[in-house]
C-alpha cells in the first residue's frame, strides 16, 4: 500500500467546530485532491446509574433533522483533557456528577475524511443534580434525559431507536469491556 504524502493544503471553511481543509497528495507519479474536515477530539460518555439503568439524551440533530437517542457527548475545549470533558459533558447534558470515570477505549469517527478521534467513557457512582430540570445542555441545546436498562441497549440499538454510530461504538466498546 502506497502511503500518500501532503503535496500542500488549504483551509476553505473555518467554525468553531470544524475547519475545511482541500490537500492535494502525492504517491509515486499520482496526485489527487481530497477534503479532510479537522475537528477537535471528541469524547462520549456511558453514565451508569447503581440500578444498572444507563441515562440517555434526546436531542435534536440537524442533520438528519429528527431527534436522536444518544449518550452524552461533545468536543474537547482548547487546554482541556478528555477525562475532563468527560466530567463537564455529563454534568452539563445530565446534571449528574461522576465519582468515577473509566476511559473504554477511542475510535476514528470517520477517518476516510475526519481527522480526529472519539475517546469513550464510562461514568459510575453517579450524584444526581439536587435540582431536576425537564432540559439540560448549553448553547442552545434541547436535551431531555431518559433511563433505559443497560439490557435494553442491544434491543433498541437492534430496532434503530439508537442509530448514532458513535453511540452504537461506544456500547460496543463497553461489551468488550464487561
Amino acid at each position: 500500500m502506497r502511503e500518500w504524502n501532503v503535496a500542500c493544503s488549504e483551509t476553505v471553511y473555518r467554525h468553531r467546530i470544524l475547519e475545511l481543509e482541500r490537500r492535494e497528495l502525492e504517491a509515486g507519479g499520482d496526485r489527487r485532491d481530497v477534503l479532510v474536515m479537522r475537528a477537535p477530539e471528541w469524547i462520549n460518555v456511558i453514565p451508569l446509574l447503581d440500578d444498572g439503568n444507563v441515562l440517555l439524551v434526546r436531542q435534536w440533530r440537524f442533520g438528519i433533522q429528527a431527534p436522536t437517542l444518544e449518550i452524552p457527548g461533545g468536543m474537547v475545549d482548547p487546554g482541556e483533557s478528555p477525562r475532563e470533558a468527560a466530567a463537564r459533558e455529563l454534568e452539563e447534558e445530565t446534571g449528574f456528577r461522576a465519582g468515577a470515570l473509566r476511559e473504554l477505549g477511542f475510535t476514528h469517527p470517520n477517518p476516510a475524511f475526519i481527522a480526529n478521534r472519539l475517546t469513550t467513557w464510562l461514568a459510575t457512582d453517579l450524584e444526581p443534580p439536587a435540582d431536576q430540570r425537564a432540559t439540560l445542555g448549553v448553547n442552545g441545546e434541547e436535551i431531555f434525559l431518559e433511563s433505559v436498562p443497560l439490557a435494553e441497549i442491544p434491543q433498541l440499538i437492534g430496532n434503530g431507536r439508537i442509530s448514532h454510530a458513535l453511540v452504537v461504538a461506544a456500547f460496543y466498546l463497553l461489551e468488550l469491556e464487561r
